[in-house]
């Protein structure tokens, strides 16, 4: 039986999806994945620019394999990633989503909202989007112009 691969993480959020980062940390370190929390770290009101901004870059110096990133709707934590040359970051709100994003778009960072979906469905989509391979092919040519 082979090994489920496991990551190294950045994870940020604004007060409105702290309480699914949380979640989504606690289950990503249980699973053996290498979690480095940018915060913040409580539900109160915070500029959600602060705590995404710095998980991008890391993910783009290549510190970190992968991003998450967490808000009240995903729109704004998405767009602020996306700022960052190098990070392809998709706001999925269900598991198909979340599989398009990597085999499609070999994204590099996950966008979620907490007011969109409950906290099972995040920890599916995250799941899912940690084990789907970029499907390469047709798809390389258009990932290579979105990087260009």
């Amino acid at each position: 039986m082979s090994t489920p691969q496991t990551f190294t993480i950045a994870i940020g959020s604004d007060h409105a999806g702290f309480r699914y980062k949380e979640a989504i940390k606690a289950m990503l370190l249980a699973e053996g994945h290498t979690v480095r929390d940018f915060g913040t770290y409580s539900d109160v009101s915070c500029d959600y620019p602060d705590f995404i901004r710095p998980v991008a870059q890391a993910v783009a110096r290549g510190e970190y394999e992968r991003g998450i990133v967490l808000g009240g709707s995903g729109n704004g934590e998405a767009i602020v990633a996306n700022r960052v040359p190098g990070v392809r970051c998709g706001l999925c709100w269900n598991e198909q989503v979340a599989i398009w994003n990597r085999s499609h778009n070999d994204a590099n960072c996950l966008s979620l909202g907490e007011r969109t979906i409950t906290e099972e469905e995040a920890l599916k989509i995250v799941r899912v989007w940690l084990t789907t391979a970029f499907e390469g092919g047709r798809h390389l040519p258009r990932v290579r112009k979105i990087d260009a």
